[in-house]
């Protein structure tokens, strides 16, 4: 199966995504730079190698505008937080995702580890989870209440599973959430912009990464 997108057509992708879900993308909620944390969502070699069961060509596409917004947070010394989706080697914490999926990422292989293009930096915080949603059975937001987040932008993969799940956790838990839409990706275009139109509609702004790295950048300024 072609990739339904690439490095080089992420851009004019990116503006047909944005033009299909305008009439739906209100209200526009205020973007907070000094109450925002980045959460990258499962950017794992095991969903970005081709070989895996589970390879999210999507996550290949938006590596370099992760980059963006990781060197846009980090410089102005705002949190950033990971995910990584891991299961135990003998599958103690499976549950239906063991009979739901044919390949499971085991904890402490390499293939669990975060994409080193993107690679966390020595303490920032990795979520280890079980679930589609980051705030499922795991200390997120008990770290977001401590350092007083406010605004959570979410990047990664897949746009219509663990970003979306989590996007839907943080709306109900108070926080204002931001999708990049150019910053998270899935197997084929329609699980994407499916997923992008309904956060947009009921649980997210949707923007992009250059978006959200203008207004990293003003707010430093300030």
């Amino acid at each position: 199966m072609e990739p339904y997108v690439t490095t080089d057509t992420l851009e004019a992708s990116t503006r047909r995504w944005m033009e299909r879900i305008a009439p739906f993308n209100e209200p526009r909620m205020e973007f907070s730079p000094g109450s925002a944390a980045l959460m990258v969502v499962d950017m794992q070699k095991f969903f970005l190698d081709p070989a895996s069961p589970t390879f999210t060509c999507g996550g290949i596409a938006i590596i370099p505008t992760i980059q963006s917004l990781l060197s846009a947070f980090r410089a102005a010394k705002r949190p950033v937080l990971y995910t990584r989706h891991v299961h135990h080697p003998d599958h103690l914490d499976a549950g239906i995702m063991g009979w739901w999926w044919k390949g499971m990422c085991l904890e402490g292989s390499p293939e669990s580890e975060v994409h080193d293009a993107i690679a966390p930096l020595p303490g920032e915080k990795q979520i280890l989870k079980h679930r589609y949603s980051a705030f499922y059975n795991t200390d997120l937001e008990t770290i977001l209440r401590c350092l007083k987040i406010e605004t959570l932008v979410i990047a990664g993969v897949m746009t219509n599973m663990c970003c979306e799940s989590t996007a839907r956790d943080a709306y109900y838990r108070d926080y204002k959430v931001f999708i990049p839409a150019d910053a998270t990706g899935s197997i084929v275009e329609e699980m994407h912009v499916a997923s992008i139109l309904n956060l947009s509609f009921g649980f997210a702004s949707v923007t992009t990464a250059a978006e959200i790295v203008r207004r990293m950048s003003a707010g430093s300024a300030r």
